[in-house]
């Protein structure tokens, strides 16, 4: 009776089927991406061939598409700017996977001309150690971390939120901090022109555009004169390549986190025209208290195919922000002894009831270039960006003496501020808010040329242009009740009576101006690809200072600097499965501005050096179609970095200063680094960072001079040799996994280790012998994602939800170490930290259209 019932079912299901589903074929599967880079290229088409039926490839590059024809043995994959590819699909029994398809650049591809134009690395075949964080990761991990977060499981990478305040993270590459980690966003150059100092709270928001990150380790592909000694990260945001239609995103997190976005793309019309906008609003109240913020980001790009030879592209983007800090690393009893735990901070206050962020950081820097790229003929292109940057803003403050609601954890009492400063007998203030502004304008022009001399060699050169002015002052924010700040710092109006708005402190300007050039040479001859770089540029600083000198007297002289960079290296494809490489460079780097100009006035240090660099590195790579992987080793010699120490004698007003020569630093190490994808739904990621960095040399006495030259005392000797170098863990891993239990539900995980991480010192400050620097407890963090797709309405949307910090591990990210006068050690009892951020959480919903 059993198998009569099945019997049965079976017939009545086999009648139901039409004749369409009695031939039905099966399903093929794949994953659409740039040849060159292997960023997903979503929205290409993929048409059964010979017939209408076709689907679109989603946000991360995969595509299913039902066959039904019997006779059916190809797709064909198109996508704009990208070469038609056809792929066999045999026969099918079921559900096929393709693999994945790689698209090749055409001519007039905009893609292939920015991976030209901006340094980009291509795999095995730049000789040099890369990684890649393509939109997809970015779109799944962000959550509400910040470009230097997003590359924490990276080799040789440590990022931290420091304070925890918005836009406040930082990062450190192979021990370097940002400052000697040349950052470039399309191609142009964003490390501050004076102090080389990165600000990502500049850049926030910028992830919903971003097309790729890379990151390249050492030396970097960098082809304009810009010296790496940590590494090169190159952001490319999307321009013409971006596929029609736009996005709407909610998210919603901890601690009122909140963001609200919108995107759109034309794509490219028949008329060669393609025009990308996006906008968002992120705002919260921070993880520790008193760090509220309110942020805005804004992108557009417009782009013109003129012809097969002619592109231009003008892009230009913002992210206007304000949000409270926490400036003041604090001892670790006092955070033990806080109500607050790790989410004290010390620097904001209360008044009439509401917070007051009495530290903050406001900014605005909108940059914008406009690129032209010119195919000349076959063998020779030539690029050209024209961009300017106008930055304004700065970070609150306060002078004066503030009391406390309560006891020494609780915030400031503002009103108890007000109060004293409406009973001063004439208006003056005893306490006021101001803040340290740092203004800037900066343009330029980066142009490069390339010319096919034959089918093997290649040729570059170009040139790299900027002017910066930086104004440098302190202005009145907030009286808190007075009626004007008296503020005697300005000789040419002494007694100034400073209301909100006035300068006071101090007034200076700093003028930089960079001529760069270079010249690279490429070769390539089936497995074998070379290159060998030649770069100079001059570096001018001229300081203005309004306030300390007279009129007529207050601007210097411009003080150049000479610098030059030489770099090669090979790459060979030993296999289709495993290459090497190797690359070698030196280069000479001008000092930075406070280095040129000491104790923050107009006095020049006729000695200042240009730091040295020596770096080499070797590297092997396995590919295949389920393993990737990579180990590296390296070694930086960092020879003459830039130190000087400017005494002031408060009886006499003198002022004392030395130049420190010979402190040298060795960075090596060796990183490994894999991806493994056993099956189509579970790829597993990992890597290992082993690095040595200390400092290499003693210094004898030193000399002081006044400022007539005069000698007048001496200091020292330094003892800085075997020293570990601080504030970055040297030895990192990391482990992540991600898997689609269905087509459209991917979960993920991400294991990160820290240990061998030193407290923050400034090694020219070690004058006795056996210091030993604070080593911070090892800890690991746990990350979690996950991400959905389903429609509404018909219309594709995903629900995206990600857990930082899963175990709410306690743990400290920064330190700075202080060394007890007797046995010159640095401890834990001795040190100033932060705390890291324990678990965060946000979700967020995207509509695509």
């Amino acid at each position: 009776m059993k198998y009569n019932l099945l019997s049965l079912v079976i017939l009545v299901f086999l009648t139901s089927l039409t004749p369409k589903d009695l031939f039905a074929q099966g399903t093929v599967t794949g994953k659409v991406v740039d040849a060159t880079t292997k960023e997903p290229l979503p929205g290409a088409t993929v048409l059964l061939k010979g017939t209408e039926k076709a689907a679109p490839t989603a946000l991360d590059g995969t595509f299913s598409l039902k066959v039904e024809d019997a006779n059916a043995n190809a797709i064909l994959v198109n996508y704009v700017g990208y070469i038609q590819k056809e792929v066999s699909i045999g026969s099918l029994n079921g559900t096929k996977n393709l693999g994945t398809i790689l698209m090749e650049s055409n001519t007039t591809s905009i893609n292939e001309v920015l991976i030209t134009a901006n340094s980009y690395a291509i795999d095995r075949e730049t000789p040099v150690a890369m990684s890649t964080i393509t939109s997809e990761i970015i779109t799944e991990k962000a959550s509400n971390q910040e470009f230097p977060e997003l590359l924490k499981s990276t080799p040789g990478v440590y990022a931290t939120k420091q304070g925890g305040g918005f836009g406040d993270s930082r990062i450190n590459l192979r021990g370097f901090n940002s400052v000697n980690v040349a950052v470039m966003i399309n191609g142009v150059p964003v490390n501050d022109m004076e102090n080389g100092n990165v600000y990502w709270s500049n850049w926030a928001g910028l992830t919903d555009v971003t097309k790729s990150m890379q990151v390249q380790r050492g030396l970097g592909a960098s082809k304009v004169a810009v010296p790496s000694i940590g590494g090169t990260i190159n952001i490319i945001t999307r321009t013409t390549d971006a596929v029609k239609g736009g996005s709407l995103f909610q998210g919603f997190g901890n601690n009122g986190y909140l963001k609200t976005g919108i995107s759109y793309s034309t794509g490219l019309d028949e008329n060669g025209w393609a025009f990308s906008v996006a906008a968002s609003k992120t705002e919260g109240n921070g993880w520790a208290e008193g760090l509220e913020f309110e942020a805005y980001n804004y992108f557009f790009n417009a782009s013109k195919l003129i012809n097969e030879k002619h592109t231009i592209s003008l892009t230009g983007f913002g992210a206007p922000q304000w949000h409270g800090q926490r400036q003041n690393r604090a001892s670790i009893e006092e955070y033990r002894n806080a109500p607050q735990g790790r989410r004290w901070n010390a620097d904001w206050g209360v008044r009439d009831g509401k917070v007051v962020n009495v530290e903050d950081n406001f900014y605005h820097k909108p940059q914008f270039s406009l690129n032209h790229y010119w195919t000349i003929d076959e063998t020779s292109f030539l690029s050209t960006a024209v961009y300017a940057s106008i930055g304004s803003g700065g970070g609150g403050a306060y002078t004066g003496t503030f009391t406390r609601t309560g006891d020494k954890y609780s915030p400031y009492d503002l009103d108890a501020a007000v109060d004293a400063n409406v009973n001063s007998p004439d208006g003056r203030a005893l306490s006021y808010l101001r803040a340290s502004r740092n203004d800037h304008t900066w343009y330029g022009i980066l142009s490069t040329y390339q010319k096919s001399l034959n089918d093997k060699v290649n040729l570059l050169g170009g040139i790299d242009l900027r002017h910066y002015e930086g104004r440098h002052f302190t202005e009145v924010t907030d009286l808190l009740g007075a009626d004007y700040v008296l503020d005697n710092s300005n000789v040419n109006n002494p007694n100034n009576k400073a209301r909100v708005g006035d300068k006071i402190s101090y007034n200076n300007d700093g003028v930089v101006l960079w001529e760069g050039g270079f010249l690279q040479g490429e070769y390539t001859d089936g497995p074998l690809s070379a290159f060998v770089s030649l770069a100079a540029s001059n570096t001018s600083y001229k300081r203005i200072d309004y306030f300390l000198y007279e009129e007529g007297n207050q601007e210097t002289d411009f003080q150049h600097f000479f610098g030059y960079q030489t770099k090669g290296g090979a790459n060979y494809n030993l296999t289709d499965n495993h290459n090497v490489f190797a690359n070698i460079g030196y280069f000479e780097k001008a000092p930075f501005f406070n280095s040129v100009f000491l104790n923050n006035q107009n006095v020049i240090n006729k000695d200042a050096n240009n730091e040295k660099i020596l770096s080499y590195e070797l590297g092997y790579g396995y590919r295949s179609s389920v393993l990737s992987a990579n180990i590296n080793l390296y070694r930086t010699a960092w020879n003459d970095r830039s130190f000087t120490r400017a005494y002031n004698v408060p009886a006499t007003g003198e002022v004392y200063f030395a130049n420190l020569l010979g402190v040298d630093a060795l960075h090596q190490g060796v990183e490994l680094d894999f991806t493994y994808r056993p099956t189509n739904k579970l790829n597993l990621t990992g890597m290992v960072s082993v690095g040595d960095w200390t400092w290499q040399s003693n210094l004898d006495a030193i000399t002081v001079f006044s400022e007539d030259r005069t000698a007048s005392r001496t200091i020292g000797p330094i003892y800085m040799k075997d020293v570990k170098v601080g504030d970055a863990a040297q030895t990192t891993a990391a482990f992540g996994l991600s898997y689609n239990l269905t087509d459209e539900f991917k979960i993920g995980a991400d294991y990160n280790y820290y240990t061998d991480l030193y407290a923050y010192f400034d090694p020219t400050t070690l004058t006795t012998p056996d210091r030993k620097v604070w080593e911070v407890p090892s800890y690991s963090l746990l990350d979690l994602n996950a991400s959905f797709k389903f429609k509404i309405a018909g219309i594709n949307t995903s629900l995206y939800a990600n857990v930082n910090n899963v175990f709410d591990t306690e743990y400290i990210s920064d330190a700075s170490a202080t060394f007890d006068m007797e046995t010159g050690l640095s401890t834990a009892a001795n040190s100033y930290v932060f705390y890291g951020v324990g678990r965060t959480w946000t979700t967020g919903l995207k509509i695509n259209f």
